[in-house]
């Protein structure tokens, strides 16, 4: 266990210290979350039930974690074409901490994100309930690692090309964000659009960072986001540890 996480360490710093050495990409990848947080969100006043940014907030940060973490397995497959993770994997190193590591930089860039979204949401009317805010950021979380770890796995299946993973990465992002109500409520949709968004796990998630974040942590709809998310992060967890243990 000792040896697990010194090596989840060491490639958690492999991988986050080029993020650290260039923050102007860290940025510049915060753009399109800002613009639908200033332009976007403030014309939801109308359109939900509740306060628009309370309802807006948890949608923008799950959409960062399906973009983000969803499209984290790009730089695996750059090390998969370049021949370097074939030469870290020759290496003493646990496999399961090297996926472990890879996602943990990815979860926490996304992390720091959120926080800075949630601050510039305060002085445009979010309400903050901490405790509230906390297992939001904590189902967050759990989801991104299941996303993260699903896109190494079809990283990894796609190479050496990589048409794969742009094709299936780019087909799923879009119906599982809109089929999801991140932007607009889904109950406003036409009765089929609903009957399918209700197989879709990212609407139980989003549904719970909503309750979450108004501060109902009692609410049942945290229970199956919870359950969603953390089923998303077994089956990613396992797709990816046996991927890696098997070799590429």
């Amino acid at each position: 266990m000792t040896t697990f996480f010194r090596d989840t360490r060491t490639v958690f710093v492999r991988e986050f210290t080029p993020a650290l050495r260039e923050p102007m990409g860290l940025l510049f990848s915060m753009v399109q979350p800002l613009l639908f947080l200033f332009l976007f969100g403030s014309l939801l006043g109308g359109a939900v039930r509740t306060s628009s940014w309370q309802w807006f907030v948890p949608g923008i940060l799950i959409m960062m974690c399906l973009s983000g973490p969803l499209m984290a397995g790009y730089t695996l497959l750059l090390e998969l074409v370049g021949g370097s993770l074939e030469r870290m994997l020759v290496s003493p190193l646990n496999r399961s901490a090297m996926l472990v590591g890879r996602t943990m930089k990815e979860m926490m860039v996304l992390l720091c994100q959120a926080v800075l979204i949630i601050l510039l949401a305060l002085p445009l009317g979010f309400r903050l309930h901490p405790a509230g805010v906390l297992g939001g950021l904590a189902l967050l979380t759990v989801f991104g690692i299941g996303l993260g770890t699903l896109s190494f796995v079809l990283a990894i299946k796609s190479a050496p090309s990589g048409t794969l993973f742009y094709v299936i990465s780019q087909a799923v992002l879009f119906p599982l964000m809109l089929l999801s109500g991140v932007l607009l409520p889904i109950e406003s949709a036409p009765g089929w659009m609903r009957v399918i968004a209700a197989f879709n796990p990212v609407s139980y998630i989003v549904d719970a960072q909503r309750a979450l974040f108004s501060g109902h942590l009692t609410d049942p709809s945290v229970l199956y986001g919870t359950a969603a998310s953390l089923a998303v992060a077994a089956i990613g967890l396992h797709l990816g540890n046996r991927a890696l243990r098997r070799g590429i």
